[in-house]
C-alpha cells in the first residue's frame, strides 16, 4: 500500500533544483559566511541574496531576518528571549490553545519558572476572539504569541488585528508564521 504524506508541513523531500542550488556550498564554497577571508566570500554572498529573497517574502528589510535550523528553535529563541529580557516588566503571556508544540513547549517552560501563560480558547474553525484577547492582557503581560496559520486545519489568524491589540497596550507580540510562508 502507498503512503500519502498530508503534512508537508512537518517534512517534504527535497527538491531537486534545491538540491542543485546547494551543492556547491557542500563541498566547493564551504567557507563560513561570516568569516573575512577569501573561503567565506561567496557563501557569505549566497547568504546575503537567501536574506534578500526571504525578506521579500515575507515583507520585512533583509536586515530583519534571522536565520536558525529550524521553527522550533526560533520559536524559543523568541518567547525565551522576549520573557527572559522582560521579566521585570511582567510575567504573563498569552497564547492559543492550539498552537504548534514548538510554542507550548518552551511556554510550560516558563510556567515552571514562574510565569503565568493564559491559553485562549478558539472558536469552532480554530479562531481567536480579538475581544477575548484583548480582555486577557493586564498589567503584568509581556508577550502574546498566536500562530498565524495552523498547518493541521488551515485556519488563518487575524495577525495584523491581533498584533495592533498588544501594540495598544504596550506588549510584544509574536507569531509562528512556518506555516504561512509562501
Amino acid at each position: 500500500m502507498k503512503s500519502i504524506n498530508l503534512d508537508y508541513g512537518a517534512a517534504t523531500p527535497v527538491s531537486k533544483r534545491v538540491i542543485e542550488a546547494m551543492m556547491p556550498y557542500f563541498s566547493e564554497y564551504y567557507g563560513n559566511p561570516s568569516s573575512g577571508h577569501d573561503l567565506g566570500e561567496k557563501p557569505g554572498q549566497a547568504l546575503a541574496e537567501a536574506r534578500e529573497k526571504v525578506a521579500g517574502l515575507i515583507g520585512s528589510s533583509p536586515g530583519e531576518v534571522v536565520f536558525t535550523s529550524c521553527a522550533s528553535e526560533s520559536n524559543n529563541t523568541a518567547l525565551k528571549g522576549v520573557a527572559a529580557a522582560n521579566n521585570k516588566n511582567g510575567r504573563h503571556i498569552i497564547t492559543s490553545s492550539i498552537e504548534h508544540f514548538s510554542v507550548l513547549n518552551p511556554l510550560r517552560t516558563l510556567e515552571k519558572e514562574g510565569y503565568r501563560v493564559t491559553y485562549l480558547p478558539v472558536d469552532r474553525t480554530g479562531l481567536i476572539d480579538p475581544q477575548q484577547l484583548r480582555e486577557a492582557i493586564s498589567s503584568d503581560t509581556v508577550l502574546i504569541s498566536i500562530m498565524t496559520a495552523n498547518p493541521e486545519i488551515g485556519t488563518i489568524q487575524p495577525v495584523e488585528e491581533l498584533a495592533e491589540i498588544a501594540r495598544e497596550n504596550g506588549v510584544f507580540f509574536h507569531t509562528d508564521a512556518t506555516a504561512a510562508a509562501g
